[in-house]
């Protein structure tokens, strides 16, 4: 695996995996967004021909960074799921045995439509609109958000959804699309965890800053 790169933002150490997720140091939490764990199997069940490995892999890179950052908490911000439960869940259900010490906290996304007894089977706390913790908080859809807290203060919104990409331009007008880490000044829209989908071009404003996945790499863009 290639290198994190570390990244202060309010005063809180986040380490930015190219693995598509954020270590926050401070919690011992892993943050990922849309994973979309059983979409590969829903296409399939619909005759459309997706390969199982793509499931495979991206869970198993999930359990590697897990592993690697030696993370007590899973903070899943949407669509850790993608669709009514299918024979891949089977996979994830065996992992989630395997792996009982984490503690996984889903808000819940637009995909997340599995039934309450099949979250509470696998041990997965689900938050229907934001979680909080400390000045952060957690919440699918952006445009959704309430980052304001009870103090009248706003924290600092990580959120999902859109699965953000950024485009790089080469020599020979040459450009291409990666997903990317977006951390505006009051929000953070971490890239789609899962390998198996799009990227949405952002524009970001000046003084933003936005890590292209580039090559299993982290490459700063500036703004």
């Amino acid at each position: 695996m290639h290198s994190p790169v570390n990244y202060i933002c309010r005063d809180q150490s986040l380490w930015l995996s190219p693995d598509r997720c954020i270590f926050w140091e401070d919690q011992q939490a892993l943050i990922v967004s849309d994973l979309h764990f059983g979409k590969t199997g829903h296409f399939r069940k619909s005759g459309i021909a997706v390969p199982q490995n793509v499931f495979k892999e991206d869970l198993q890179r999930l359990i590697h960074q897990l592993q690697f950052f030696n993370a007590k908490l899973l903070i899943a911000v949407g669509d850790l799921f993608h669709s009514q439960a299918n024979k891949e869940l089977e996979l994830f259900t065996k992992w989630r045995k395997d792996l009982a010490d984490v503690e996984i906290r889903l808000i819940k996304g637009n995909h997340d439509i599995l039934k309450d007894k099949w979250y509470a089977s696998s041990d997965i706390l689900v938050i229907k609109d934001v979680l909080t913790i400390g000045n952060f908080c957690f919440q699918h859809d952006l445009k959704k958000c309430t980052p304001e807290n009870g103090n009248g203060k706003l924290n600092y919104t990580f959120s999902g959804h859109i699965h953000p990409g950024i485009i790089i331009n080469g020599l020979g007008k040459q450009s291409l699309r990666f997903p990317c880490f977006y951390f505006a000044k009051q929000y953070c829209v971490l890239p789609a965890f899962s390998h198996f989908t799009g990227v949405a071009l952002i524009e970001p404003e000046d003084k933003e800053s936005v890590f292209a996945i580039v090559n299993n790499s982290i490459i700063s863009i500036q703004t």
